[in-house]
């Protein structure tokens, strides 16, 4: 999700800006829908995944380890809910230049939060060698 999450964030919802306003709530329609299909299995994967490990925590990971890797991914479901879909849903209505620049930049919350589950991954992975 970290490499995934910065392609979206320097490339990919950049790139909104230049759909053209007369086909840009038919492309947000399709880009919403499909990319659910890619994202969502991801995302419940790593729900899982982490409430398992705050639940069955590996002899070598810190607790603090598991339940922040938990807390950042609770930051990245709130902000997914409440700032990146209702732009989303917005902008389904035709591209405006504000929302669009709301979602790119509220879109960073997830971002720093991905990438700092990504280190704690990596600290995980490094207590368990």
């Amino acid at each position: 999700m970290v490499g995934l999450i910065w392609f979206v964030q320097i490339v990919h919802y950049p790139l909104f800006a230049r759909v053209g306003g007369d086909v840009f709530a038919v492309y947000e329609w399709h880009h919403t829908r499909q990319t659910t299909w890619v994202v969502a299995p991801l995302m419940l994967t790593e729900l899982v995944s982490a409430v398992a490990i705050v639940l069955w925590p590996p002899r070598a990971v810190a607790p603090s380890l598991a339940w922040s890797g938990l807390v950042l991914l609770a930051v990245i479901w709130l902000s997914t809910a409440l700032l990146q879909v209702p732009c989303h849903r917005k902008l389904e209505r035709g591209f405006d230049p504000r929302v669009a620049r709301r979602l790119v930049s509220s879109n960073w919350v997830r971002t720093v939060a991905w990438s700092l589950r990504g280190l704690v991954a990596l600290g995980m992975l490094y207590a368990r060698a």
